[in-house]
């Protein structure tokens, strides 16, 4: 797998940074162990200040190790054919991929301006980022290879507001929805042409996201404030329909994976919302300490892993009880957090 980009785009070589690499991967492999055969996949926490990946035991519930990333990394995306997460690493301008049921470091892309969050088309056709400090979007144009891994071959830079977030893009293929947290604006480009549709003001430092499944409704997470903004895009222009009271610091969804109902970390609130997306109200609350960011839900739904972001810690949260059962220290400033045993992402 290769990142293929117009020469203007490619970082300079730096002959300091490939020797510490290839050291560090080069420890990494004579340290690493096999994942069992049938045994459970791992956990994975992205530590941002600390440049490292936490490899969690969803077992014994221990840190086993931590892997070397760029700087910055913040996001993670699976790669189309499966056989790969694509750890975003947004200082480095680089993806680390990382085998998702073994732990093991794969290989490093390099040339990804500044990529802060992350996202595939569900057709797998684009490849889309946003840079959070340069105040752009790339989309990539996705080919599969023949014998496993995709080629991305940058399409266009589409300019923003101020800080572009988070990302979420339709069912069809066809629309990449962005927020941007400094501007309070949110962004529709057309990937097939790459070029804006609108682009309208939200509310306070929007983050993260979140289509219905029927592509009808947006979701945006207010993180300067306590709501959830909802927007019906089923005409020309959104139009705002609801403000949903979540907790202060309204910041990341993860679907329940029920087609129906949706989760919300409340990062300052130290809350997370279930919210029913039929009433579009909160239909549950989840305690959640240390500034919850980032989450994923085990296969069986009865478990939320969410990154603490402010405690240095991987929270585990039964939704059953609606209580914590346990935290894992992780590095500093955990943010992304995966695991290939996790519930539908719809």
């Amino acid at each position: 797998m290769h990142c293929s980009a117009s020469p203007r785009f490619l970082p300079r070589f730096d002959f300091l940074r490939l020797f510490g690499a290839l050291a560090g991967l080069a420890l990494f492999f004579l340290s690493a162990p096999t994942w069992a055969q049938g045994a459970k996949p791992p956990i994975f926490v992205l530590n941002s200040l600390d440049a490292t990946i936490s490899v969690v035991d969803p077992v014994s519930f221990q840190e086993l190790r931590r892997l070397p990333t760029g700087k910055e990394p913040h996001h993670l995306y699976l790669t189309p054919d499966e056989k790969s997460l694509m750890v975003a690493n947004a200082l480095s301008d680089s993806l680390t991929l990382v085998d998702p049921k073994t732990g093991q470091i794969q290989r490093v892309m390099e040339g990804i301006a500044d990529p802060y969050q992350l996202r595939f088309s569900p057709d797998m056709k684009w490849f889309v980022t946003a840079a959070n400090r340069l105040n752009h979007v790339d989309i990539y144009r996705a080919t599969p290879r023949a014998g496993g891994g995709v080629d991305l071959a940058l399409a266009k830079r589409v300019a923003t507001g101020k800080t572009p977030s988070h990302i979420n893009i339709d069912s069809k293929s066809t629309v990449a929805y962005v927020t941007m947290q400094d501007s309070d604006e949110l962004i529709a480009i057309d990937l097939a042409t790459q070029t804006p549709r609108w682009k309208v003001p939200v509310g306070k430092l929007p983050a993260d996201v979140f289509l219905t499944p029927d592509d009808k409704q947006l979701m945006i997470g207010l993180t300067g404030d306590s709501y959830v903004e909802v927007y019906d895009i089923t005409g020309p222009k959104p139009v705002l329909s609801k403000r949903i009271k979540t907790g202060e610091g309204a910041h990341a969804f993860r679907a329940w994976g029920d087609k129906r109902h949706v989760l919300l970390s409340n990062r300052v609130a130290n809350t997370i919302s279930k919210i029913d997306m039929q009433t579009m109200s909160v239909v549950a609350t989840y305690p959640a300490p240390g500034g919850p960011d980032c989450m994923d839900l085990l296969a069986d739904g009865k478990t939320i892993l969410v990154t603490s972001r402010w405690a240095r810690k991987l929270t585990f949260i039964d939704t059953t009880k609606q209580q914590v059962i346990r935290q894992v220290r992780v590095g500093r400033s955990p943010h992304g957090v995966w695991t290939l045993d996790h519930a539908p992402r719809n």
